[in-house]
């Protein structure tokens, strides 16, 4: 047999030869340092036997930054993980313990609780194993032979992974630690040069909150030393800049447990949620949508007509009389309130396009192990919108929609990663329907040349969409806005409009948020502009800071005049020496600190720019004029 390697030469090889095989024979030194191979551009273990004519590379130590041969470092040390928690806690139940985009986790159920604290001798123990080296062995076995050993050894999660495995059962062993695994594995445990676990988290067993809560273990390696410290000190900094910090830090919101899920906005907060809200209002008039307030709680009936009832009904806070069963619920979505409000009248073609926008408070029983921050909430505010179109607009809403969203994230100095997401098992409607409004949004996102992945089944069981994904300062892909296409919920609700043939037809619906979730956004603006929001987005535009008693009669006047105008300032007469106060401003991340004193007139104050050195004299009309030119339109 012949593979080809990446010079385009030919090697060849005995049958059934392996990638570990083809490396030895091309030089010692090649085959000592060898982690992976990757067989026709597809990831595989090197002790896999290659099929003739394949295309070889092997990677090495020396490819410390390439993400195949992260991830199987990382694999490797999540099984030394998995063998030092058995080791130092004996009853314990071994689940799953796959590498993820910056490091590995393993998931554990302990007989009884850890804690951070714990992490420190389990992270020895794999130093442990390091220092006395681990070869990693790969056995193929029988499904019933793989059965009969994991329940003999108590481990109930592997039993179940092997009961729905597809394919081969394959085993990795090292040291006295055997795993259920496909691979691939280092060969040993050289390569790795640099481990930390980093934290404990809660995860269901599957992502089935039904399921037991396990102990989730993170941790992250490298082939370096210099590349775990340098990921270390990014990762120090992404943590300060976290917005469950800066937020209560900076006063704008706080989470507590009265209501889980449910951000509590101070009035800073608030200040900065009015700015979006303007935009959005704004925006949307600009683009011909029409404000609407549809209902909170809706009858039983109404989600049984838009399929929520079963499709939805695990993440909806249902509403129950005394002894009853569910009657309603509260929204989740505007979906429902939108298709009753276009069914209120008649409607005609020339009708069409209708825009639908609301900001309304919705609901979502999301699982107390998934709340995070304002990324994750049960109180949810979406910029939603729908539009009721003929077939022959649909390009051309779902083309102002793209432009829309570039819009705004051009606005904030923001990417977004686009995703197709298509049909999921659970749809509503043919197939042929689906045919046709995935190619829609398939040939919109290609004729405006967005580059896109495809979310396979990921789509709303009543149609297609391109979500909008972004990611956190701790590198965390999230949702953000979305845009779907519906073909089913108007026949759902029996909606028609009458067409120029005077025949009456269903409407096609594009449901969008683009900014999408209003909490999830506000999150991740913070750790975008680490809580120093630009001029028009900052809740405290202008600090009045009077120099001592005699000026807080004319700070206070000056804090008047920037409100008339339409800043947002504040005073700051605290009881405090004027370093303290300006230092605190600094923290506080405000663009403007005006020190007021006896030299300062409304023609010549002091004015202090954030991030700035020293003062600048500016008069007030000139400060209120530069806050203004640093506004976008709107």
């Amino acid at each position: 047999m012949n593979v080809k390697l990446p010079d385009g030469s030919a090697l060849e090889l005995p049958d059934g030869a392996s990638a570990l095989d083809a490396a030895r024979a091309i030089g010692p030194k090649l085959a000592e340092q060898a982690v992976l191979a990757r067989v026709d551009g597809e990831p595989r273990d090197l002790r896999l036997s290659l099929p003739d004519g394949a295309s070889l590379e092997i990677l090495t130590t020396r490819s410390h930054d390439d993400p195949d041969a992260l991830y199987v470092l990382r694999h490797s040390s999540a099984h030394l993980l998995a063998e030092a928690v058995r080791r130092l806690h004996p009853g314990v139940k071994v689940a799953i313990g796959p590498p993820i985009e910056n490091g590995f986790y393993y998931d554990f159920e302990f007989p009884e609780p850890i804690r951070e604290e714990d992490l420190a001798a389990i992270e020895a123990e794999i130093e442990r194993e390091l220092a006395e080296g681990r070869a990693w062995e790969r056995a193929e076995i029988g499904r019933d032979e793989a059965r009969a050993r994991f329940e003999a050894e108590g481990e109930p999660y592997k039993v179940e992974l092997v009961a729905t495995a597809a394919g081969d059962i394959t085993l990795y062993t090292q040291g006295d630690f055997t795993d259920l695994c496909r691979g691939p594995h280092l060969q040993d445990s050289s390569p790795i040069k640099a481990l930390k676990l980093t934290g404990l988290a809660g995860a269901y067993w599957r992502g089935d909150e039904k399921n037991t809560q396990l102990t989730r273990i993170y941790g992250t390696a490298f082939f370096t030393q210099a590349d775990l410290d340098a990921y270390l000190e990014r990762l120090e900094h992404a943590r300060a800049n976290d917005h469950r910090r800066l937020g209560p830090q900076l006063d704008l919101f706080h989470l507590q447990d009265a209501s889980p899920g449910s951000p509590f906005w101070h009035p800073k907060g608030m200040a900065l949620w009015n700015v979006l809200e303007d935009l959005r209002r704004s925006e949307n008039h600009r683009r011909g949508y029409l404000e609407v307030k549809t209902p909170l709680i809706y009858d039983k009936s109404v989600w049984e007509t838009s399929g929520h009832w079963e499709k939805f009904r695990g993440e909806m806070f249902l509403v129950a009389g005394e002894g009853e069963e569910p009657h309603a619920g509260l929204k989740p979505m505007n979906c429902p309130g939108h298709m009753l409000l276009f069914g209120s009248g008649l409607r005609s073609y020339r009708d069409l396009p209708l825009r639908y926008a609301e900001s309304s408070t919705l609901h979502r029983n999301e699982p107390t192990g998934t709340l995070h921050g304002l990324l994750r909430v049960r109180h949810v505010t979406q910029d939603d919108a729908h539009i009721f179109c003929t077939r022959e607009q649909i390009e051309d809403e779902i083309f102002a929609c793209l432009d829309y969203a570039a819009y705004l994230y051009d606005l904030f100095g923001m990417d977004a990663r686009f995703e197709l997401s298509t049909r999921p098992d659970n749809k509503l409607g043919t197939d042929e329907e689906w045919d046709f409004t995935e190619g829609a949004l398939r040939a919109a996102l290609e004729k405006r040349s967005l580059a896109y992945d495809v979310g396979v089944g990921e789509g709303a069981f009543y149609g297609p969409k391109i979500d909008l994904h972004m990611k956190d300062v701790l590198g965390r892909a999230w949702q953000m806005g979305t845009i779907q296409l519906d073909a089913q919920m108007p026949k759902q609700f029996g909606l028609t409009y009458m067409g120029a043939d005077n025949q009456e037809h269903p409407p096609y619906v594009v449901h969008r948020a683009l900014l999408g979730s209003l909490e999830r956004f506000t999150g991740i603006l913070i750790e975008h502009y680490a809580g120093a929001f630009p001029v028009w987005l900052a809740p405290v535009q202008v600090r009045v800071l009077p120099v001592a008693d005699a000026h807080r009669e004319a700070a206070t006047e000056l804090y008047g005049a920037f409100d008339a105008a339409g800043v947002r300032a504040d005073v700051d007469d605290r009881v405090e020496t004027l370093g303290k106060r300006i230092r605190d401003a600094e923290l506080q991340k405000i663009p403007y600190v005006v020190v007021w004193g006896d030299r300062e007139t409304r023609e010549a104050m002091a004015v202090r720019k954030r991030g700035g050195e020293g003062v600048a004299m500016m008069s007030l009309d000139g400060l209120v004029d530069e806050i203004a030119a640093a506004s976008p339109t709107v």
